[in-house]
């Protein structure tokens, strides 16, 4: 059974690192450096279908869950990334509860939903090798649906009800632009929204996540009660540490710092 989503409905906390870069070879350097859970993001990392599953090949051997973000709700795409052998998606710019039961019946098989069956080809069952893997596959699917507009964070409890919703995840980001602060993530008023939508997803019975660098912001969401929290990305891990070794070495401007969301 898929032990993050287990782990997320019990309300401990995992620890995840953003994957942007797109490269399996970072991804498996990712997977052995002890974080439970690692977003491979389809949405705005350079991804497509065959660099996806490269990634889930190149972290298959470590104890890590790879959570598939989707660029958009398709069900096409759902479909697909669960073949390949995903079984934990994050969906972007989720804003009403009927949206969020399609999202549901897109990754179930029938009679729970629409899932197209073709197993017998799929990464995901071994090829037909795991011989029970249609009766308990839509058990072991982890859904979590990111609430990153105003009408998404209106909608938290209506989205949470849904039966087969796993977890929602704030986008800091897109909801401070949303909000009127484009470009202002740790603006006061986006800071308060970010916080009373963690107690209210907790309240709705799901598990709350967030994506945030800020070590102290990010310890304070788990303190609230988040518990799936990613606390930084491949792509800034990589520029920060590039920046501050050539700066040791070289005078001149400083480098521009990264964001401290991401």
């Amino acid at each position: 059974m898929n032990p993050f989503k287990t782990a997320i409905a019990a309300g401990q906390v995992q620890i995840g690192l953003w994957q942007a870069l797109a490269n399996p070879y970072t991804a498996e350097i990712s997977a052995g450096a002890g974080f439970d859970w690692l977003l491979l993001d389809g949405e705005h990392g350079p991804n497509d279908l065959p660099l996806i599953l490269s990634q889930l090949q190149a972290v298959a051997a470590y104890p890590v869950e790879p959570v598939v973000r989707l660029p958009s709700g398709d069900a096409v795409l759902i479909k697909q990334i669960l073949d390949i052998g995903a079984r934990t998606l994050m969906i972007p710019m989720v804003e009403s509860a009927e949206q969020a039961a399609r999202l549901v019946l897109a990754s179930r098989y029938p009679p729970h939903g629409f899932r197209g069956i073709g197993s017998a080809i799929a990464r995901a069952s071994r090829w037909n090798r795991e011989a029970d893997y249609l009766q308990h596959a839509n058990e072991d699917i982890c859904l979590l649906l990111q609430i990153e507009t105003v009408k998404g964070l209106a909608a938290i409890e209506s989205i949470a009800a849904v039966e087969g919703v796993d977890g929602l995840f704030i986008g800091p980001a897109d909801l401070s632009a949303a909000m009127g602060y484009l470009g202002q993530p740790t603006h006061p008023a986006v800071l308060q929204a970010i916080e009373e939508g963690i107690s209210r997803i907790r309240a709705s019975g799901k598990a709350a996540g967030i994506l945030m660098s800020d070590e102290a912001l990010a310890r304070h969401y788990i303190s609230l009660g988040a518990s799936f929290v990613a606390v930084g990305t491949d792509v800034t891990l990589l520029a920060s540490g590039a920046e501050t070794l050539a700066k040791r070495f070289k005078s001149g401007p400083a480098a521009v710092s990264s964001s401290s969301i991401y």
